[in-house]
């Protein structure tokens, strides 16, 4: 493809670096990425993505914008309360950039369905807030072979890592299963600093640029960390297990599974 005379206006700080350049920006908009959550997390990275011209951009969220979302998801606007999450996200990315198409999934992400989804797409970002999904994500992607971002928040902490299926440490070779109720709150329950979902979005969306563009080094086998109070990145190094559950040398894993969601009282939380 060929960029036109308002695409090279409209990208022209990515054209002139030298790492990207026109012919970046090409693979930028035929490129594909899907959003599993259209919340705190995936409001940055869906809004950054169209901005920075990737052609297609999926986005997964049965839910519908309330105002207490508003506080962090900064994608939905309060004249979006009770629209879909969806349709509230593919308005503002389509506002800023008419050059995207945005494909929506107003539905929960499941063992029966995601599969079928993320197979289009060339990466996924984990926008979503609860264990299960993202186990379920980290499974689909490995059995799909599809590179992920994933990511976390709660109070003034934040975590991501990419993984590269079959090749680099996968989420269950750090963490195995979900948590037992009454270990870990949500954010509703536990509360989260607003911006901290705009910076770990954001990070999201650049590990997906790169890896796209073939950029620099990945968050690949290292768990990055940051705690908004002390202003502090740390990255761990990690390596993967071998006796992961699911891609590990004995994988009991082989299909997917729906995980139940554990309740969790946070009068009993151990966090």
């Amino acid at each position: 493809m060929s960029l036109t005379e308002k695409q090279i206006e409209r990208y022209s700080r990515h054209i002139i670096l030298e790492e990207i350049g026109g012919i970046g920006q090409e693979k930028l908009l035929s490129s594909k990425v899907l959003i599993v959550g259209a919340g705190g997390l995936g409001s940055p990275a869906a809004l950054y993505l169209a901005a920075a011209g990737v052609g297609t951009i999926g986005i997964i969220d049965a839910d519908r914008v309330d105002l207490t979302n508003l506080q962090r998801q900064i994608i939905h606007h309060t004249s979006d309360v009770g629209l879909e999450k969806v349709k509230s996200a593919a308005n503002k990315m389509l506002a800023i950039n008419p050059d995207v198409s945005v494909k929506t999934y107003h539905r929960f992400a499941k063992a029966d369905n995601i599969r079928d989804i993320i197979r289009e797409y060339d990466f996924v970002i984990d926008g979503t807030d609860n264990f299960p999904a993202k186990f379920l994500i980290n499974d689909a992607c490995y059995f799909e072979k599809k590179p992920f971002s994933h990511a976390g928040i709660l109070k003034f902490y934040g975590q991501l890592i990419t993984v590269l299926p079959g090749k680099t440490a996968c989420y269950r070779c750090i963490f195995n299963a979900p948590p037992p109720a009454g270990v870990v709150p949500s954010c509703s329950q536990a509360g989260v600093l607003g911006v901290l979902a705009g910076v770990i979005g954001s990070l999201q969306a650049t590990e997906a640029i790169k890896y796209l563009l073939d950029l620099g080094k990945l968050l690949t086998n290292t768990l990055l960390t940051y705690d908004a109070l002390a202003m502090d990145f740390r990255a761990v190094k990690l390596s993967r297990n071998p006796n992961c559950p699911l891609c590990g040398e004995n994988a009991e894993i082989t299909e997917l599974k729906d995980e139940e969601q554990p309740v969790c009282d946070l009068k009993s939380c151990k966090c």
